[in-house]
């Protein structure tokens, strides 16, 4: 059974060394690359000569163009702020060979964020499916939160996939929360759903109580804290820029 690593990236020199690394071990690495404006397309060819440039098409489009270009067995699908832990490899090995091997798995996700690893603050352990035989798994999703669909059984493995977002500072994060809450806000919109004051009110208090004391994020030290904060944050913004696109906000303004 063989093995192909695909990554999609952008713009991600400070990350795809780490994340190339860790995955030195399989049979082949497929990196589909936005138009990088940095290095990573020059330290991605240092690992792999299989490295494409695409202009974006979507999360999940553009992962699915990187899996047609595999050619192994099995599909090992991980971003640019992601590294292979040891023990992950020699697990995703071992039940590869298995006879009994399922169609897919679903591997936990373990996150360094303000210094530290974060065991709570509903950001473990993130089971991602990310691991599935080519011939049954693909992506799909919209603008966000793409998923692996699996035609067939899917497994649970132990050891876990390390991840490194936001540059581990609150700025990374709050730029990511403007860009996804932009796009969730969008497919909301598109869904027919619409702009409802008491969930600009309550749903964001009630976001940080599930993240800080249901979810355990006060465990997490001040990272939790911040969490929590930035949880509640990012539904709010959500709920903001989908009254925007109602009311079309942002457009020119009347000539007076």
């Amino acid at each position: 059974m063989t093995i192909s690593i695909c990554i999609i990236c952008l713009n991600e020199e400070t990350n795809i060394k780490r994340c190339l690394e860790s995955s030195k071990w399989a049979d082949e690495i497929i990196v589909v690359d936005s138009m990088s404006q940095d290095r990573t397309v020059e330290i991605a060819k240092e690992y792999t000569d299989k490295v494409h440039q695409r202009a974006w098409s979507g999360y999940a489009d553009q992962k699915n163009f990187a899996v047609s270009k595999a050619t192994g067995d099995w599909i090992f699908s991980i971003d640019a702020d992601e590294e292979i832990s040891q023990s992950l490899r020699y697990e995703v090995r071992k039940e590869m060979e298995k006879q009994d091997a399922k169609d897919g798995y679903r591997i936990p996700r373990l996150s360094f964020y303000q210094g530290r690893w974060i065991k709570h603050s509903g950001f473990y352990p993130d089971r991602q499916l990310r691991l599935f035989r080519r011939n049954r798994g693909y992506w799909i999703g919209k603008r966000v939160h793409e998923r692996v669909h699996v035609n067939g059984e899917v497994g649970f493995l132990k050891s876990s996939l390390l991840h490194y977002p936001y540059g581990g500072t609150i700025s990374g994060q709050l730029q990511t929360v403007d860009k996804f809450s932009t796009l969730l806000a969008q497919n909301l919109f598109e869904e027919g759903k619409r702009y409802d004051p008491l969930l600009l009110l309550l749903r964001p208090p009630l976001k940080f109580i599930e993240v800080y004391f249901l979810r355990l994020g006060l465990l997490d030290g001040l990272a939790g804290f911040v969490i929590a904060l930035t949880s509640a944050y990012a539904l709010f913004v959500r709920y903001v820029k989908l009254r925007e696109s109602e009311k079309g906000l942002g457009d020119q303004p009347p000539s007076s």
